[in-house]
């Protein structure tokens, strides 16, 4: 691990998952910033973390089908200012503007919010109910759209566990269980 500041060109890509389907494991617990690229290699998303690993699982689960590739650098000194100026470095080496500086970067780190799938009825019958029937259904829906997501995460060979927080499932809100 080092101070310096690598270019994003000098890192090698990593893929998401590993052979058996599983994150890379050198990230757990490190501190670090990473660059998420898609299918083709296209900057999708570049943040910090105090532990990578837990924000490369919640990435694949909000953002499945753009989580293909990563270049990482883990940081030895985890100050915030030097996480933040390698990932500016990194953005303004981009060609592209990747989600972290557009209106899609809440896609990629806050929960989940499986009311935005609800069918006109189930809207119907949230307005009419009281606050029990409004819990159940809400929570019906956010599982309803946990299993949308897992099948996706296994149709892209994750093999790892996956578990949300239930008491956020009553909210229509999806985030992993830490």
């Amino acid at each position: 691990m080092t101070t310096d500041t690598p270019s994003l060109v000098s890192l090698e890509y990593i893929p998401y998952l590993d052979e058996d389907g599983q994150l890379p494991a050198q990230f757990s617990g490190k501190v670090g910033v990473y660059a998420i690229f898609d299918k083709d290699k296209v900057l999708q998303y570049v943040g910090y973390s105090r532990d990578v690993d837990l924000s490369l699982k919640q990435h694949i689960v909000r953002q499945a089908t753009k989580c293909y590739w990563l270049k990482v650098h883990l940081s030895d000194r985890p100050s915030r200012t030097i996480l933040e100026s390698i990932k500016d470095a990194w953005i303004s080496e981009n060609s592209t503007s990747p989600a972290s500086l557009a209106s899609e970067a809440a896609q990629w780190t806050d929960p989940i919010d499986a009311t935005l799938t609800m069918t006109a009825e189930e809207q119907s019958s949230y307005k009419a109910g009281d606050g029990l029937i409004q819990d159940k259904l809400l929570k019906n829906i956010a599982r309803r759209v946990e299993q949308e997501i897992l099948a996706q995460l296994s149709d892209r060979g994750l093999k790892m566990p996956i578990r949300f927080n239930p008491k956020l499932k009553e909210k229509g809100l999806l985030d992993l269980k830490q």
